[in-house]
Protein backbone atom coordinates (compact mmCIF):
# COMPACT_ATOMS: atom_id res chain seq x y z
CA UNK A 1 0.00 0.00 0.00
CA UNK A 2 1.56 3.33 -1.19
CA UNK A 3 -1.42 5.71 -0.97
CA UNK A 4 -4.46 6.57 0.93
CA UNK A 5 -6.50 5.06 -2.16
CA UNK A 6 -4.64 2.43 -1.83
CA UNK A 7 -6.00 1.69 2.09
CA UNK A 8 -9.36 2.83 0.65
CA UNK A 9 -9.28 -0.21 -1.52
CA UNK A 10 -7.61 -2.69 0.23
CA UNK A 11 -8.57 -2.56 3.94
CA UNK A 12 -11.61 -4.32 5.32
CA UNK A 13 -12.90 -4.50 9.12
CA UNK A 14 -14.68 -7.43 9.60
CA UNK A 15 -15.26 -7.66 5.52
CA UNK A 16 -17.05 -4.22 5.19
CA UNK A 17 -15.43 -1.21 3.71
CA UNK A 18 -13.64 1.70 6.17
CA UNK A 19 -15.92 4.46 7.02
CA UNK A 20 -15.02 7.91 7.30
CA UNK A 21 -16.06 7.88 11.46
CA UNK A 22 -13.25 5.58 11.92
CA UNK A 23 -10.58 6.98 9.60
CA UNK A 24 -8.04 9.66 11.22
CA UNK A 25 -4.99 10.96 9.61
CA UNK A 26 -2.28 11.39 11.46
CA UNK A 27 1.60 12.69 10.88
CA UNK A 28 4.72 10.31 12.11
CA UNK A 29 4.59 11.66 15.90
CA UNK A 30 0.89 10.78 15.89
CA UNK A 31 -0.81 14.04 16.14
CA UNK A 32 -4.10 14.42 13.99
CA UNK A 33 -4.60 16.21 11.12
CA UNK A 34 -7.98 17.47 11.24
CA UNK A 35 -7.85 19.11 7.56
CA UNK A 36 -7.05 15.96 6.10
CA UNK A 37 -9.45 13.84 8.19
CA UNK A 38 -12.43 15.44 7.34
CA UNK A 39 -10.99 15.73 3.77
CA UNK A 40 -10.70 11.62 3.52
CA UNK A 41 -13.57 11.49 5.48
CA UNK A 42 -15.98 13.16 2.99
CA UNK A 43 -13.79 11.71 -0.02
CA UNK A 44 -15.11 8.51 2.06
CA UNK A 45 -18.65 9.38 1.77
CA UNK A 46 -19.48 10.48 -1.53
CA UNK A 47 -17.66 7.05 -2.44
CA UNK A 48 -20.74 5.36 -0.51
CA UNK A 49 -23.16 7.59 -2.14
CA UNK A 50 -22.47 7.80 -6.05
CA UNK A 51 -19.75 5.27 -6.62
CA UNK A 52 -19.62 1.24 -7.04
CA UNK A 53 -16.07 1.20 -5.57
CA UNK A 54 -15.30 -2.37 -6.43
CA UNK A 55 -15.21 -0.73 -10.48
CA UNK A 56 -12.42 1.87 -10.16
CA UNK A 57 -8.61 0.43 -9.76
CA UNK A 58 -6.71 3.84 -9.24
CA UNK A 59 -7.64 7.46 -7.94
CA UNK A 60 -7.39 8.98 -11.42
CA UNK A 61 -10.86 6.48 -12.57
CA UNK A 62 -12.25 7.49 -8.75
CA UNK A 63 -12.00 10.97 -9.46
CA UNK A 64 -13.24 10.68 -13.15
CA UNK A 65 -16.18 8.62 -11.74
CA UNK A 66 -16.80 11.17 -9.37
CA UNK A 67 -16.79 13.93 -11.98
CA UNK A 68 -19.25 12.21 -14.04
CA UNK A 69 -21.84 11.29 -11.49
CA UNK A 70 -21.64 14.44 -8.85
CA UNK A 71 -21.69 17.91 -9.36
CA UNK A 72 -18.37 19.05 -7.64
CA UNK A 73 -16.31 21.36 -9.04
CA UNK A 74 -13.13 20.91 -10.37
CA UNK A 75 -11.15 22.72 -6.84
CA UNK A 76 -13.05 20.17 -4.71
CA UNK A 77 -12.06 16.96 -7.10
CA UNK A 78 -8.86 19.06 -7.08
CA UNK A 79 -8.50 18.09 -3.43
CA UNK A 80 -9.61 14.73 -3.45
CA UNK A 81 -7.70 13.94 -5.86
CA UNK A 82 -4.54 15.02 -3.54
CA UNK A 83 -5.97 13.32 -0.49
CA UNK A 84 -5.86 9.97 -2.11
CA UNK A 85 -2.13 10.00 -3.88
CA UNK A 86 -1.04 11.12 -0.30
CA UNK A 87 1.94 8.61 0.52
CA UNK A 88 1.33 6.30 3.45
CA UNK A 89 4.27 5.85 5.91
CA UNK A 90 1.90 3.77 8.31
CA UNK A 91 -1.35 2.33 9.53
CA UNK A 92 -1.65 2.30 13.38
CA UNK A 93 -5.07 -0.21 14.77
CA UNK A 94 -6.59 2.02 17.38
CA UNK A 95 -8.44 -0.81 19.03
CA UNK A 96 -9.88 0.79 22.15
CA UNK A 97 -10.52 4.37 20.09
CA UNK A 98 -11.85 1.65 17.62
CA UNK A 99 -9.83 4.24 15.09
CA UNK A 100 -7.81 3.13 11.70
CA UNK A 101 -5.18 6.12 12.15
CA UNK A 102 -3.65 7.03 8.66
CA UNK A 103 0.44 7.64 8.88
CA UNK A 104 0.98 10.69 6.42
CA UNK A 105 4.14 13.05 6.34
Amino acid sequence: MNTLFDVLKMVTVDHHRLVSNNLIVTNVDGKPNAILTELLGDVVSKIRLFIDFSLVDSADALIDELEAHTPLPDEVLNEYQKILKEPLLGINFAERKGEIELVVK
